[in-house]
């Protein structure tokens, strides 16, 4: 499962800027990269670790701008076609599971 956060916060202002950094600090302190600009992912092994992950997202949120919170499957993930210019890139690779035996 994959969590992709949208995000188009004012930078405006210094307090605007502010809160855009913050907001993003948090995304990189929970495990989120950047996918593009103002677009971060993250892996989630579970339906319900994903929830977890939405709800940090959630308790996080900036007082202005506009967030959108994705969730998908390994699946729908691997169907993204990434292009720079007109040469197709490989999409980025779930990270290994742990296994127990």
């Amino acid at each position: 499962m994959w969590v992709i956060v949208l995000f188009d916060l004012p930078t405006d202002t210094a307090e605007a800027r502010k809160q855009y950094t913050v907001f993003r600090k948090h995304l990189l302190e929970d495990g989120f990269i950047m996918m593009q600009y103002s677009v971060y992912m993250r892996h989630c092994a579970s339906d319900e670790n994903a929830l977890v992950h939405a709800k940090r997202v959630k308790a996080r949120l900036p007082p202005d701008g506009e967030v959108r919170i994705v969730k998908i499957t390994d699946k729908q993930f691997g169907r993204i076609e990434v292009f720079y210019g007109k040469k197709r890139r490989k999409i980025e690779e779930a990270p290994e599971q742990l296994s127990l035996f």
